[in-house]
């Protein structure tokens, strides 16, 4: 029983240090969005969801960039 604690523990304190945050940004229109997850569609198209309001967006030209939770919680918020 100690042992399955042990290993519940460990999987919990792995799992809440594993957020990715990404800065998209459409070139066309210099739009920049702050999103968790990139879902990666045919034809080089994304798929994300705009943590600043929720709304689902998908980009056919996109630069996608891999940020700390610092400048996402900034871009997210501050802007």
């Amino acid at each position: 029983m100690k042992i399955a604690s042990v290993i519940i523990v460990l999987a919990m304190l792995s799992l809440c240090g594993c957020a990715s945050y990404y800065r998209v940004t459409d070139p066309g229109t210099e739009k920049t969005y702050y999103t968790k997850e990139v879902k990666k569609l045919g034809g080089g198209a994304v798929r994300i969801i705009d943590e600043r309001n929720g709304n689902t967006v998908t980009l056919q030209n996109s630069e996608v960039k891999k940020i700390k939770k610092q400048e996402f919680e900034q871009g997210r918020y501050g802007n």
